[in-house]
């Protein structure tokens, strides 16, 4: 992947000064996903693992919803009608997305407006830090199609977020959350009260982690991601390697000699 030359077919892509922008298309129908656009995104971030000019990737809204879930007519008719395998094919698809978004190295910043429902709820869930606008309207709602709400992580994901019991109110009723629960759970870090101040904060804070040691946060993410599944000795020792691992980086250099000379470091991500 070139950054600054990519052009995908499925959603808009923008890239300047290490940060990327992703925001879903067709916003008349709320930004909804299609097969194309979940295989293309699924690809673009198992790309971003080798884009190192990439440092961070803001997913956002467009035109005042961030994501529909899966198109009615392009996703779900067609789903009637498939069989096992074929279904399987789509579900272990999808999930990919998520696999993929945990596995880039790049922090991933969810701005938040509007509708995100689905696997529009999911993505924002599969990001590292999720902000809002007061009008942000989340719904994992796949038991209100007749679903399990066992999709694309969820049952893994969200109750690390918000709770066991939160988490199963949410997947047992697909009911929608505010802002302001999002907020008082935990989903959200932070709600922003409009469109214009979701997408200054979150490139605020997306250049200022681009600014930072980013092998380092690479490493933070990873370890995120691994520790769920390890003891607590074992992330102790994880954690020990991934943090000598770091010291041997030319930005930990670089934050000593500039704490000496009481300057503040410039990192480079090597």
């Amino acid at each position: 992947m070139t950054p600054d030359s990519f052009k995908p077919k499925h959603f808009k892509w923008q890239f300047e000064n290490g940060v990327a922008r992703i925001t879903l298309d067709h916003a008349e129908r709320k930004n909804p996903l299609t097969f194309q656009s979940y295989a293309e995104l699924r690809d673009t971030f198992r790309d971003l693992v080798y884009a190192k000019d990439v440092k961070v990737v803001i997913f956002g809204s467009n035109d005042g919803n961030f994501c529909s879930g899966g198109d009615v007519h392009d996703i779900i008719a067609p789903l009637i009608k498939m069989d096992m395998p074929a279904l399987l094919d789509f579900t272990r698809m999808t999930g990919d997305l998520v696999k993929a978004m945990r596995a880039c190295p790049q922090p991933i910043i969810a701005a938040v407006d509007g509708i995100s429902v689905g696997a529009g709820a999911i993505i924002s869930m599969a990001s590292d830090i999720r902000y809002a606008t007061r009008d942000a309207k989340t719904a994992f709602l796949f038991n209100r199609v007749g679903l399990a709400g066992c999709d694309m992580g969820a049952c893994a994901i969200l109750p690390r977020i918000i709770g066991q019991g939160r988490a199963s109110e949410l997947l047992f009723f697909g009911r929608s959350f505010n802002a302001e629960e999002g907020l008082a759970w935990g989903f959200f870090n932070q709600v922003l009260p409009s469109t214009r101040e979701l997408d200054d904060h979150a490139m605020k804070m997306a250049r200022k982690l681009a600014a930072g040691p980013t092998f380092a946060n690479g490493i933070t993410k990873n370890q995120l991601n691994m520790e769920w599944n390890m003891s607590l000795d074992t992330a102790i020792e994880a954690e020990a390697q991934a943090q000598a691992i770091c010291m041997q980086t030319k930005d930990f250099e670089r934050a000593y000699e500039a704490f000496v000379a009481k300057e503040k470091p410039v990192f480079e991500g090597d």
